[in-house]
């Protein structure tokens, strides 16, 4: 595990050199909540170096050392990302391959690279940190690059307001994020891995640095691909993807002007593929059931399942796995249990309303047919 180094050039864009023990958070949704707790809120606003997002938006306003575990639920045919993380995680990788795990790792090393590629452009995953660009074209890009080095980089700087669900793929499933990373190298050619960690997360810091060793023992990695974890400072900024490419080789986490995109010329210079930690994740489970399987959960052209992050707003907060097509109103009435109760002191922000609790979602938009809002993010509701 390295810490992001804090060269004089780049120091300014960090925030969080301070430990975080003890320390309350001020982002949106615990901004939202802070009428729940207006000690531990008033806490927060005496933070010399603001904190911004513990991933605790289920029960804010939050704190550093409170940490009581979400409402875990799966409202789609099949389990696609929340199996483990349902029964309360795997944190070692003999129990990850008792329950099945390391599966979908063989049957991808078996696979030409070309047939890999096609089964996850057949599967119409899409990428889940908010663009929705096809995963299998971006394979594409980066496989046909003619490069000796290619590198896999997991964008794991998660600080969207109101979103903590790859906080729990990385605590409860770190085996599931490290063997996605492999099966997506091999489909592109990539040598070396990176997983960029927000600070905020330090108990998945700590299970990840645990599971590479475990896996490196295991000789899931090692000279064919290996993977890094690197754990960043505090900036929202690097969530964006070249800045924290940028990041990663200890230069200013500011955005890159394209083209060229990073399938060109990425992290080092070299060609890229970069994923959130929700895309990879599915990985393992398209390979085990086959792009078919995969294509036939969704809707339209949003094909597979989506994590949604309800935060203390609603009367259910918790982790919700559901399939692209479900209605807004299923949504805020059936898994969140509708909005808490209002209470208002004059300002818009303390109504508990349904469009706060749009926004309390961690969805990239709603889409509408026919007067039926939908999870529906890209293309057309058909």
């Amino acid at each position: 595990m390295r810490v992001l180094p804090r060269h004089l050039a780049a120091h300014t864009f960090y925030h969080l050199g301070e430990p975080l023990a003890g320390r309350c958070c001020r982002g949106l949704a615990c901004f939202a909540a802070r009428a729940d707790a207006p000690v531990r809120w008033s806490a927060a606003q005496r933070e010399r170096s603001p904190l911004y997002c513990l991933g605790k938006c289920y029960a804010g306003p939050s704190a550093a050392d409170h940490d009581p575990r979400p409402h875990v639920e799966v409202h789609s045919r099949q389990a696609v990302l929340l199996g483990n993380v349902l029964t309360g995680g795997v944190h070692r990788l003999a129990d990850y391959v008792t329950r099945g795990g390391g599966t979908a790792r063989q049957r991808a090393m078996a696979m030409a690279p070309e047939e890999l590629r096609r089964a996850v452009e057949m599967s119409g995953l899409r990428g889940r940190g908010g663009a929705g660009f096809p995963a299998g074209r971006k394979w594409q890009a980066v496989a046909a690059q003619p490069a000796d080095r290619k590198y896999l980089v997991v964008n794991a700087d998660e600080g969207d307001p109101g979103a903590f669900s790859d906080r729990f793929l990385l605590e409860d499933d770190p085996f599931r994020v490290l063997e996605a990373m492999i099966i997506a190298a091999h489909g592109v050619g990539a040598g070396q891995g990176y997983i960029y960690l927000r600070k905020e997360y330090p108990l998945a810091g700590a299970r990840l640095a645990e599971a590479i060793e475990q896996a490196r023992r295991a000789g899931w990695l090692g000279e064919r691909f290996d993977v890094e974890l690197v754990i960043g400072a505090g900036s929202y900024l690097c969530g964006e993807e070249t800045a924290l490419l940028n990041a990663l080789e200890g230069r200013r986490p500011e955005v890159r002007l394209r083209p060229p995109q990073i399938s060109e010329c990425g992290l080092f210079g070299a060609p890229t593929l970069l994923h959130n930690v929700e895309t990879l994740c599915a990985l393992p489970w398209v390979v085990e059931h086959g792009a078919v399987a995969y294509a036939a959960l969704g809707f339209s052209l949003s094909r597979g399942t989506k994590l949604l992050s309800l935060n203390s707003l609603f009367s259910r907060p918790g982790l919700y796995e559901v399939e692209f097509g479900l209605p807004l109103s299923e949504v805020v009435d059936k898994l969140g249990g509708g909005c808490a109760a209002v209470v208002s002191r004059g300002s818009w922000w303390e109504a508990r309303w349904p469009a706060s609790c749009r926004r309390a979602c961690s969805i990239p938009r709603w889409a509408t047919r026919k007067c039926r809002p939908s999870v529906v993010p890209w293309g057309m509701a058909g």
